[in-house]
């Protein structure tokens, strides 16, 4: 696989004839998203058919909180689970539309549209799926500045074209809207050779971010600041793909990104502190942006101003009471990260 077509056909090859349910797997990469399932969207699960439910190919659960209402959009959303767990949570006022380019998991996510809209109580649909590309959203007529949140499940390392991928959110993404996504990064630079082995790619090793490219990609398009929120080292579970790759550390990690002005590349102190209302559905007494910022219902926390315009400027706005602005700098802010095990893949504030 040495060139970029070759490699979107093995994909949807792989996708959508290769694998026909998640035991096909070769490897725990894509086989680890009940693990990260809170109580709440297992809730969900229960509502929804069988047969999606044995195609998840995921590395996590990248569904945010308080999505009410909002248009999300799902890169590589396959057989629709991620879809259909999201149209629950923003309801019948909101709308979710999931992009493919295999055929075959979107002919399982379009079938089972109907019943799901029946199991959930909605009147009309609140779902839509397109087949396309996600390195071309403009071709399947996403327009500018028209998505709240954007999701996605072990996916964009399969993209042979990531800065085009990570392009189109941003252009896509509302103001202060958010790129929430779980996927495989890696602690080295995969070696070219590895990038083009047929199994390591299908199983998204092959194409996992090395964390210094990603963080300077996100630089580069305009994000100088993301947040790690979950991180945990894959285990292979294969000795053919332990010997070939078994130098390198693969991380399965859900980040968060937020489409803001003003985001400075490194933690800085203007004095400003944050207090959690409590009003996050499903988090009354705590809420986590990160994996090391954990903020307790009604106790004042200080924060960077980079956090401050994630939680004042975005749609957690009406869950916080942000006090202070940016007229006077202190110098650098010093995040602590909650777990004294620091992790050091994380983006700006770690």
């Amino acid at each position: 696989m040495e060139n970029t077509s070759e490699k979107t056909e093995f994909v949807k090859e792989y996708y959508g004839k290769v694998l026909r349910n998640k035991t096909d797997l070769r490897t725990s990469t894509c086989r680890c998203t009940d693990e990260t399932l809170s109580s709440y969207i297992r809730a969900i699960e229960n509502k929804i058919d069988d047969e999606i439910l044995t195609r998840v190919y995921g590395c996590g659960s990248p569904i945010p909180d308080a999505i009410e209402g909002c248009v999300v959009l799902d890169l590589g959303c396959g057989a629709g689970r991620d879809v259909y767990v999201t149209s629950h949570l923003v309801g019948p006022k909101g709308f979710v539309i999931g992009v493919d380019m295999t055929q075959e998991q979107l002919e399982v996510a379009q079938r089972h549209l109907d019943a799901q809209m029946k199991r959930f109580g909605y009147e009309k649909p609140n779902v839509e799926f397109r087949k396309g590309f996600i390195e071309d959203l403009k071709g399947i007529g996403i327009e500018d500045n028209s998505v709240d949140v954007v999701i996605s499940n072990c996916v964009i390392n399969l993209s042979p074209d990531k800065r085009a991928v990570f392009s189109e959110i941003f252009r896509i993404l509302k103001p202060g809207g958010e790129l929430y996504f779980s996927d495989v990064f890696s602690g080295r630079r995969v070696p070219e050779h590895l990038r083009n082995d047929p199994l390591l790619h299908g199983e998204c090793l092959g194409g996992a971010m090395y964390t210094g490219d990603f963080r300077r990609l996100l630089r580069d398009i305009g994000c100088p600041d993301y947040r790690v929120v979950l991180s945990k080292k894959i285990a292979l579970e294969n000795q053919e793909i332990e010997a070939k790759a078994g130098m390198i550390d693969f991380f399965a990690m859900t980040i968060r990104a937020f489409k803001l002005d003003g985001l400075e590349d490194a933690c800085e102190d203007y004095g400003q502190s944050a207090v959690y209302l409590g009003t996050v559905p499903g988090h009354p007494h705590a809420f986590s942006l990160d994996n090391h910022h954990r903020f307790i219902t009604g106790k004042p926390a200080l924060v960077c101003g980079n956090t401050a315009s994630m939680l004042k400027e975005t749609r957690f706005a009406r869950h916080f009471r942000v006090t202070g602005d940016r007229t006077v700098h202190y110098g650098p802010f010093l995040c602590t990260p909650v777990s004294a095990e620091k992790d050091s893949s994380g983006g700006t504030c770690c």
